[in-house]
């Protein structure tokens, strides 16, 4: 059912936004990053992952950002992540930055490390300490393996923009490695980059200023940051908060607030069952921090929802996802007068990771690749998805080989 909202209201989703380097969004719909799981199993991108950005700036949203993008490929959260190093295929992410930035669309890369939740099939898991925890063991990141990430991730970011991508995302929410430095959870070190609030985030500010750098003033630099981890123990809302106040004072153009930690056993925000947007009154208490644009991103359904959001000044943008799987052309049909909400389907009972592996194999679907029967439900959903991912784990492992002689950061 479409809620009806007054003209003022609705038009407030559809004013251009400026962010401070100069870059003009077209709108204030944005898709955030998810993981698609299109990569081709050994860090490039595939026809179907290109096509389905493409639809979705035919569809009208102003900014897309793809989710988890490597820099080292020893720390990727899973084989159907893109590695952007220099060895990747060039003209595959330059096909898929052009295509996915038509119609007036901006693409941007979300600048990725696991961390602790690196894929052990795959990689080695690393973090900020020593972990051994139920589902959950790293060793921890020494000093110079920390002092090389900003260049790693500087790197990436200087690739992104010389292949003709929009902008970046640097990804320091939902329990990856930027995250893992924030939450006392996962960073029990006594040394400059743990303990207090200050010395957590000084890793993070340290990759801020390195892309920054790297990219220069003009290329937008948005940053993911959890508004709480939704763990005991983790991150909370008020140093959250201190973060924001922390970054207001770097050269970053978009800060886009979400939550939740993709710890074992934890679900995700996605997955709650609570009605309406997560993440508004946190964003409400960030305004007073910062003078930065801010995306929410989390729990957003229907135009009425995103629109109260940006009319009342909560958001500058709100984020899309599971909306612009289930229709690609949301902003198109929210810019009409009778609007048109996605139909959200209901689960019953599911396994843990079944709800987002069914929303995964739709964008495959959506990408134009045929999905197999028996995957209509999240049981089906999650069979399929594991055994694709264990399919490429292969491929990666040729490739990479960082099992046989795991890599440093910044060492590919």
């Amino acid at each position: 059912m479409t809620i009806e909202i007054d003209a003022d209201t609705a038009a407030a989703l559809f004013a251009p936004l400026e962010l401070p380097c100069g870059a003009v969004l077209k709108n204030r719909i944005a898709k955030a990053a998810m993981s698609d799981s299109l990569g081709d199993g050994r860090g490039d991108p595939t026809e179907a992952q290109i096509r389905l950005y493409e639809r979705w700036a035919e569809g009208g949203a102003a900014l897309s950002i793809i989710g988890e993008v490597q820099g080292d490929p020893c720390f990727a959260e899973k084989p159907g992540n893109l590695v952007l190093t220099p060895d990747a295929d060039a003209a595959r992410f330059a096909e898929l930055a052009r295509r996915g930035g038509t119609q007036g669309a901006q693409l941007w890369l979300q600048l990725g490390h696991a961390g602790a939740l690196a894929h052990p099939p795959i990689g080695t898991p690393k973090g900020p300490s020593d972990l051994a925890l139920p589902g959950l063991a790293c060793a921890a990141l020494t000093v110079a393996e920390i002092r090389a990430l900003p260049p790693l991730f500087a790197r990436t970011a200087a690739l992104a923009r010389q292949l003709g991508f929009g902008g970046v995302e640097v990804h320091a929410a939902h329990g990856f490695l930027l995250s893992q430095f924030l939450s006392p959870l996962f960073n029990r070190r006594t040394d400059a980059y743990g303990g207090t609030l200050a010395r957590r985030m000084r890793l993070l500010l340290e990759v801020v200023a390195a892309v920054r750098e790297a990219v220069g003033p003009r290329f937008p630099v948005g940053i993911k940051l959890n508004a709480t981890d939704q763990l005991e123990g983790g991150l909370t809302g008020e140093e959250a908060l201190a973060v924001v106040g922390a970054l207001d004072e770097a050269q970053v153009d978009l800060l886009d607030i979400s939550g939740g930690t993709y710890f074992p056993g934890a679900r995700s925000a996605s997955d709650r069952r609570q009605q309406g947007p997560y993440f508004l009154d946190f964003a409400r208490a960030a305004r007073a921090r910062t003078r930065r644009p801010l995306m929410v991103t989390g729990g957003f359904k229907r135009r009425a929802e995103a629109a109260a959001a940006v009319s009342s000044g909560a958001a500058d943008l709100v984020g899309l996802g599971r909306a612009l799987i289930l229709d690609p052309a949301v902003p198109l049909h929210w810019c009409t007068p009778a609007g048109g909400d996605p139909g959200f389907p209901r689960f019953g009972a599911s396994p843990e990771g079944g709800i987002t592996a069914w929303y995964t194999l739709q964008l495959t679907s959506l990408a134009g690749e045929s999905v197999a029967a028996g995957t209509e439900d999240p049981y089906g959903a999650l069979r399929l998805y594991e055994a694709r991912d264990a399919e490429r784990v292969a491929l990666w492992n040729a490739r990479f080989g960082c099992l046989a002689s795991p890599a440093a950061p910044g060492g590919i």
